[in-house]
């Protein structure tokens, strides 16, 4: 029997879904690998392309969007009760805004990348933050100090915008204590996922 276009449509946003699911913990950085193993392959080549350790991307990643892959910026609301329009254009893994994100892909050669894919999120994270080490000299395991860059941009930064913003510090500190606890939980099982990796399991 042929398939109709309604149920190829509906078998192909099926599909879509799932490949898009939240992991199912996001606290457990080996659980994380296990449940999603191509992103292991994703996060270790951005590591070695750009020198922004694991820990510190996911880290980031769960700050920004809780690792949902569609995530957007909150609504204004209009007369304080009406959802209005969004505060910004972050979207994605990373809550990345369209005009940075056009740079990213004009600077690496990647026209085709899209904000809710986390294979380019995490190789964003390392370009981006390869740029906080460059510009503004800031070492590639400072989580703390590499999300305040991240939220504010190099210019924020270097004026010091986040000095005014108690609630931006303590996100940071988050992200930092974080990613120390994703390295500590990658210690444990890096061997086993690199093992894997080397025998094409993933």
């Amino acid at each position: 029997m042929k398939a109709g276009p309604g149920l190829l449509a509906l078998v192909v946003l099926s599909v879509s879904a799932c490949s898009v699911k939240k992991p199912a913990n996001t606290y457990d950085s080996c659980e994380l690998f296990d449940d999603k193993r191509k992103w292991y392959k994703y996060t270790r080549k951005s590591y070695r392309k750009w020198g922004t350790p694991i820990g510190v991307q996911l880290s980031f990643i769960y700050q920004e969007s809780g690792f949902r892959h569609n995530a957007k910026a909150p609504r204004r609301k209009l007369l304080w009760v009406i959802p209005w329009k969004r505060k910004s254009s972050a979207f994605g893994y990373g809550q990345v805004v369209k005009r940075t994100w056009k740079t990213y892909k004009r600077e690496t050669g990647r026209r085709w990348a899209d904000r809710d894919e986390f294979k380019y999120v995490v190789d964003f994270i390392g370009w981006y933050n390869d740029k906080s080490h460059r510009k503004l000299g800031i070492d590639k395991k400072d989580a703390y100090n590499l999300y305040l860059a991240y939220h504010e941009g190099h210019g924020g930064y270097a004026r010091r915008s986040y000095r005014r913003k108690r609630w931006l510090m303590r996100a940071a500190r988050q992200v930092q204590r974080r990613a120390r606890r994703y390295e500590r939980q990658l210690r444990r099982c890096e061997s086993k996922l690199r093992r894997k990796r080397f025998l094409g399991i993933f």
